[in-house]
């Protein structure tokens, strides 16, 4: 299992990680996703299929673009 802290400038609020946790749980592979607004950061969790490559593009679409 990978696991990564993605530092998401666009988090303001817990309904940020609660969109963001919705489309990435979509993502086949993902088992968890756990944020904290205040650091701006969230944690996510997968085995393959997913890549971290995915989560990042996901992100994106999504308009919270991981630095």
């Amino acid at each position: 299992m990978a696991k990564q802290t993605l530092f998401i400038p666009n988090i303001s609020c817990r309904h940020c990680i609660a969109a963001i946790k919705n489309e990435l749980s979509k993502i086949e592979g993902v088992k968890k996703v756990e944020g904290d607004p205040p650091k701006k950061r969230i944690m996510v969790e997968w085995d393959l299929p997913a890549t971290l490559e995915e989560i990042k593009i996901t992100l994106k679409k999504i308009n919270y673009p991981a630095e």
